[in-house]
């Protein structure tokens, strides 16, 4: 058996992160995903589907996702049942997300009007950071390699 879903679209507002009452963090948000067809009238269709993720990952997102940031995600699909303040039951349809890429920056979208991060948080330059000993690590550097240690 296989469920596993692979998503890329546009947040419709900022994650909402709550914590459960033994702590575990949880943070929602709904992403719009475009349908890759046109309509019979030329139009492109959304689907806007519900993000459950869990634990770090959540508050990260929490912290570094908002509104209109380009995101992917993997997870499986999960469908849930409850009642409702009305006594119907209520069938939802949601991705639990294990995997959740940034795919823009906040300033991406905002050219020009002075956003540099998000949350007033300035992205780094190096989102990995910077290692001396990393022999790939600056551009402006040679590296010594020898031509018969090459091997091609």
């Amino acid at each position: 058996m296989l469920n596993r879903i692979i998503l890329i679209g546009r947040l419709t507002q900022d994650p909402e992160l709550r914590y459960t009452p033994s702590g575990v963090a949880v943070a929602t948000f709904t992403l719009a995903v475009d349908r890759p067809r046109v309509n019979q009238m030329g139009e492109r269709e959304t689907d806007f589907i519900n993000i459950v993720v869990w634990q770090k990952l959540g508050e990260l997102c929490a912290q570094y996702l908002r509104k209109g940031r380009l995101a992917a995600v993997e997870g499986r699909l999960q469908i849930r049942t409850y009642e409702n303040r009305e006594g119907q039951r209520v069938r939802v349809a949601e991705v639990v997300a294990d995997n959740v890429r940034f795919l823009d920056r906040a300033g991406e979208r905002d050219a020009g009007t002075g956003a540099s991060g998000v949350g007033g948080k300035p992205w780094p330059d190096e989102p990995y950071g910077t290692d001396e000993s990393d022999p790939f690590g600056g551009e402006s550097r040679k590296i010594d390699i020898a031509e018969d240690d090459l091997p091609f």
